[in-house]
């Protein structure tokens, strides 16, 4: 059978093309953006008015020729004015609101660290697209999570406090006389920070299972927030301040296993087990191994020893 071939509409595919290089262009200015952050050319030019590609270069720290070739692709975008008599380029004060203030809600450099740090794994991506194995937050470049952070902070700023906290139902009230707060999820803690600020008589704990961004949190605690009410814990056991139950519970066998006499560990080990059964009082008689109880010196913390019931073993270890 003849496959048709489409008829194609020359205006369509222009459109599309147009689309495709504005798509480009933002791809590329995207690093420049990033370098722009990074460097600080942004905030300088904010904080200089008018000024040229030398004298930006010189409060930087960079190089004239590259500063230039930057300033010049900023202009070409739209993102910064050039005037050709002066030769001096000019930050507007509008674009610096997005690009050189990270207080301001309209601060956006955060989104493209992150997106051009997501984009260093690409070709893992590549083979869990083929393989369709999982690709994890904690695989990625840390540039994922600080751009995230740095995204999403100045709109916690701006409302996380003054408007969205106070949206719920009672639990202003509640956060200003006293509470405990879970914080799931916090990554850096910018939000569990801000909080703990707002509401000094709350105790705020963040958990995030990414194991840098809590690390990375609790060392970059605010000044003013006492220790004692904030705090951060990661999925991973290593970085937990108290050992878990289970972690409790295995030590102290392992501990009640070594102090064992060497005489009874060896007996634990090598005696065959005595098959017995519950009968009337003073009687015991033997059963089917269908319903025999395995005894080998379970104070010793024999191999065979019967485990306590999960009640049993959650008041004793957890109580």
């Amino acid at each position: 059978m003849a496959v048709q071939t489409a008829i194609i509409d020359e205006n369509k595919l222009n459109a599309f093309l147009g689309q495709l290089v504005g798509e480009l262009g933002a791809t590329v200015n995207a690093g420049l953006i990033v370098l722009g952050d990074r460097l600080g050319l942004y905030k300088a030019m904010a904080q200089s008015g008018p000024i040229t590609s030398a004298e930006l270069a010189e409060k930087t720290g960079t190089a004239e020729r590259y500063t230039r070739e930057w300033l010049n692709a900023q202009a070409a975008g739209n993102f910064v004015t050039y005037d050709p008599a002066t030769q001096r380029y000019e930050l507007p004060a509008e674009h610096a609101l997005a690009l050189a203030n990270e207080d301001s809600p309209a601060f956006v450099c955060g989104a493209f660290e992150l997106a051009t740090a997501s984009l260093k794994a690409e070709s893992q991506i590549e083979s869990a697209f083929r393989s369709g194995a999982g690709f994890g937050w904690h695989q990625h470049d840390p540039g994922v999570a600080t751009g995230c952070e740095r995204f999403f902070r100045p709109g916690y700023n701006a409302n996380l406090v003054s408007t969205w906290l106070p949206a719920l139902e009672g639990v202003d009230a509640k956060l200003r006389v006293g509470a405990k707060v879970a914080d799931v999820g916090c990554g850096l803690g910018a939000s569990t920070r801000l909080m703990a600020q707002a509401y000094p008589r709350s105790k705020f704990m963040g958990f995030d299972y990414h194991q840098e961004s809590a690390r990375g949190s609790s060392s970059s605690r605010s000044p003013g927030i006492a220790p004692s009410r904030t705090s951060t814990r990661s999925g991973a056991p290593t970085t937990r301040s108290r050992p878990s139950c289970a972690r409790r519970a295995r030590s102290r066998r392992t501990s009640v296993w070594r102090s064992a006499p060497r005489r009874a560990r060896r007996a634990s080990v090598t005696s065959p087990p005595r098959v017995v059964s519950r009968g009337s009082a003073g009687s015991r008689r033997p059963r089917s191994t269908s319903s025999t109880k395995l005894v080998r010196n379970e104070r010793a913390g024999g191999r065979n020893a019967r485990p306590p019931s999960r009640l049993a073993w959650r008041a004793e270890n957890c109580g």
